[in-house]
């Protein structure tokens, strides 16, 4: 295909979400898989060369312009996107989730000795957290796991790409929070769920379709995030801890 490299430019340039090898490859066919990687590798050695306001990257397993963290505080005098909202609690948890996915209600509640239900209804609502489908336990609780646009808010090609306690201890890797557009807020206790003018729609993980259909477990994760649940005092030297202190995950 004659100026495969100036299409696939044009393509990204427009998208309002990264797109994908996969996207890419449908898009473009009948192109070959080996050639768009070649003329997307050609864009971001373009780009990195030149230097200039804005790059090629990897986020959320795809490809997207993004403008250099040096210029934002130029960018933010013309636009001035409204921040990810999060409480402390629905960082904590979300940080929990992200590092410890696939995961079910109980055990985020372990490992942070609260209730967990009104803020994973939030994050839901966020669409930073979707429902995987049911683990096959007595009561078949809800499995939960990050979405992509988690990747996107953080700025994180994959989950591979998320820090460790020792990377920000030692490297000074800027945690979660630093990591993309998030404002903190005080944390609220939670309280009764609020009906929802919209379905919160399940995001499939990487194409594949999910135990669950997408409206009910949508419903059932609010239902269960909501519903109050009794915490079970932990034996202190058998749990496995997370630190997560201010100003790391």
């Amino acid at each position: 295909m004659q100026d495969l490299k100036n299409i696939v430019e044009s393509l990204l340039f427009v998208a309002d979400e990264p797109l994908g090898p996969e996207r890419l490859k449908k898009i473009l066919e009948p192109a070959e898989a080996g050639a768009i990687a070649e003329a997307v590798a050609a864009l971001k050695a373009d780009y990195e060369s030149r230097q200039g306001g804005f790059y090629l990257a990897e986020v959320a397993g795809g490809y997207q312009f993004r403008t250099r963290p040096e210029y934002t505080a130029w960018i933010r005098r013309l636009v001035d996107p409204k921040p990810v909202r999060l409480s402390r609690a629905a960082l904590e948890t979300l940080a929990i989730i992200a590092y410890k996915q696939p995961v079910i209600r109980s055990d985020v509640e372990h490992i942070r000795g609260v209730d967990c239900g009104g803020v994973l209804r939030q994050l839901l609502e966020r669409k930073l957290v979707r429902v995987l489908g049911r683990k096959e336990i007595a009561g078949r609780p809800l499995i939960y796991a990050t979405t992509r646009k988690f990747l996107e808010t953080f700025d994180l090609k994959d989950l591979k790409d998320l820090p460790t306690p020792k990377e920000i201890e030692e490297f000074g890797k800027a945690p979660l929070e630093m990591r993309g557009n998030i404002a903190i807020e005080p944390d609220e206790e939670a309280g009764a769920p609020e009906p929802s003018a919209e379905p919160i729609a399940e995001e499939p993980a990487d194409g594949q379709p999910v135990e669950a259909d997408s409206e009910a477990a949508a419903a059932d994760a609010i239902e269960e995030a909501a519903a109050p649940k009794p915490i079970v005092p932990v034996d202190e030297s058998s749990e496995k801890k997370l630190d997560f202190e201010e100003g790391t995950t």
